[in-house]
């Protein structure tokens, strides 16, 4: 899928070293803060109880998305904060991180369906994963969003 290596990872924000969350969260801010010129509050409170999963190749930081655990098993587990190094953007990690981020979902809660909130120009990309908009387009910290789903892989 990638046309560069990578192994996936799939750790709890206790399991993160010190540099494993340092070079997430920089990255993370890189692109969403600085590059997108977005002030945010980047640091949530949700990072706690999330998995983060993250594309490496020989112990570089490629890509990264985490995921939030569904309350209950009607809610959405929802994939967010999907982000591409961008040393390393047009190599298709993009899709590789999707792709293993969906099957993590869909292993860890298979009855679940799949939300993210995504830029809407990236609308496409998401719907050719199986994902269907639903909402209208707003406006999150000044950048067009829509709300997406896929069904969950067994039902519940």
């Amino acid at each position: 899928m990638a046309s560069i290596p990578y192994t996936a990872d799939l750790k709890g924000l206790d399991e993160l070293s010190p540099r494993e969350l340092y070079d997430l969260l920089k990255m993370r801010v890189d692109v969403f803060v600085v590059e997108q010129s977005c002030p945010y509050p980047e640091l949530d409170g949700k990072d706690v109880d999330a998995l983060h999963l993250r594309l490496l190749s020989g112990g570089e930081q490629l890509a990264s998305a985490r995921l939030l655990k569904p309350h209950n098993t009607q809610d959405s587990v929802k994939i967010g904060r999907v982000v591409v190094s961008p040393a390393h953007r047009g190599k298709r990690l993009g899709d590789a991180l999707m792709s293993e981020a969906t099957m993590a979902c869909e292993r860890l809660y298979p009855a679940n369906p799949i939300a993210l909130s995504a830029q809407a120009h990236l609308r496409r990309f998401y719907e050719a994963l199986g994902f269907v908009r639903t909402s209208e387009e707003y406006l999150e910290d000044g950048i067009p969003h829509i709300d997406m789903v896929r069904q969950a892989a067994r039902p519940a």
